[in-house]
């Protein structure tokens, strides 16, 4: 599956829908950016797209709810590390109250990963965060963690986001 990301203004990003009404397309904000979400097999709709692909992911992404999107850039040789984490992983946070979809994203130009999950409300991602299984999951190379991996390529940052639906 692949997915594709752009930002711009509310506004304009709306346009897009009314301009691909076949496509399912997704919208979330922070407090000063909006971003358009679009998830499936074809080409992009976005002139200027992060585009991505998906190497693992679980759950149907709503229309509602909030994202947490950690961004983490990998080295050229770690990423095969990297997703085998991800693909072994316990599924602590799949079985999570509130929890709806995640995805972990390969980027198809540049070295930023991007796990994306997404949550009910604010308040589930942060009972999760301050949970047991948080802290299991992030054992080898979590926040608390004092050396990052050899495959982390940088400093990983988190973005949030609140999902929106537009008005018909």
């Amino acid at each position: 599956m692949k997915v594709s990301m752009t930002s711009g203004t509310l506004n304009y990003l709306s346009k897009l829908s009314e301009k691909h009404p076949e496509v399912p397309l997704f919208f979330m904000q922070d407090q000063d950016k909006t971003v358009a979400y679009c998830e499936g097999e074809g080409t992009s709709i976005f002139e200027e797209a992060r585009e991505y692909e998906t190497v693992d992911y679980v759950g149907d992404f709503h229309s509602k709810g909030y994202v947490v999107m950690n961004n983490i850039p990998v080295s050229q040789e770690g990423r095969p590390v990297f997703e085998d984490r991800f693909k072994q992983r316990a599924g602590n946070v799949e079985n999570r109250e509130g929890f709806q979809a995640i995805r972990i994203l390969r980027p198809l130009k540049g070295s930023t990963y991007v796990v994306l999950t997404q949550w009910r409300s604010e308040q589930d991602f942060e009972d999760w965060k301050n949970s047991k299984s948080f802290d299991d999951a992030h054992k080898k190379s979590g926040p608390k963690h004092a050396k990052k991996p050899s495959f982390i390529d940088g400093d990983a940052y988190i973005t949030k986001y609140q999902m929106i639906q537009l008005d018909d």
